[in-house]
């Protein structure tokens, strides 16, 4: 009979401590971090920015960095997730300046971070979309190449000018057939001084306002979007 009462004594205090090595965590065990909830901005968003750099394809080389900030908050659910001055950086990926018969000056921009007010940096893929801040400038393709205007008629002007001044000054010297001779070699002298001269160069001044599209939907934290300095003020 005390064997039997031993027995399950034993059987109960060994119940008892698997019980409680089974209910208390393992303190080397990592913490399950719960998920934290995240917010997206969905590809195709357009963000105005405002160029914080000038950028110019006579100066440009590929790699160059671009600097620029937003110029008004992007909102999403009644949420704002992204404030105004939040930093947005990015690089040259392609640069060219215009020939001197063909090909117009052009540069590709790709923006590849953004940097919140509160220092949270997010990776992104943005392109430039719009340079409503940029004269003569339009934009080629889809991927955001920005490139000059055409200069056909601006090179055309030069040989007209080139050409009514030669025309003046033969007259002056030899009379009407001297006005013809005159005309054609101030129109050659125009049209070889607009095929020596290269095209004119891109250039975005500082402050010039550009339209960023995020290419891919980026996730953000909420908690991390505010600064600490700012001041919520409730009514």
């Amino acid at each position: 009979m005390k064997i039997g009462t031993a027995w399950v004594c034993v059987s109960l205090l060994v119940g008892v401590v698997s019980a409680q090595s089974t209910l208390t965590p393992d303190p080397a065990a990592p913490a399950v971090e719960a998920e934290k909830p995240m917010l997206a901005i969905p590809a195709g968003t357009r963000v105005p920015l405002s160029l914080k750099q000038a950028i110019s394809t006579k100066t440009a080389r590929d790699g160059d960095p671009v600097y620029a900030e937003t110029a008004f908050p992007f909102v999403v659910n009644d949420r704002v997730v992204i404030p105004a001055g939040t930093y947005i950086q990015g690089k040259i990926t392609h640069v060219q300046r215009g020939g001197h018969v063909k090909g117009r000056a052009e540069v590709l921009i790709h923006f590849t971070s953004m940097i919140y007010p509160s220092g949270y940096t997010v990776m992104l893929g943005g392109s430039v979309e719009n340079t409503p801040g940029a004269e003569h400038t339009t934009m080629k393709n889809s991927e955001g190449t920005i490139r000059q205007d055409s200069e056909t008629g601006r090179k055309a002007k030069s040989a007209a000018e080139g050409a009514t001044t030669g025309a003046v000054i033969g007259a002056v010297t030899n009379g009407g057939k001297g006005a013809g001779i005159g005309a054609g070699i101030g129109g050659v002298a125009g049209l070889a001084i607009g095929m020596l001269s290269r095209g004119a160069d891109v250039r975005l001044e500082p402050g010039t306002s550009i339209e960023m599209e995020i290419q891919r939907e980026v996730a953000v934290d909420p908690s991390r979007i505010t600064s600490r300095r700012e001041v919520i003020v409730r009514d």
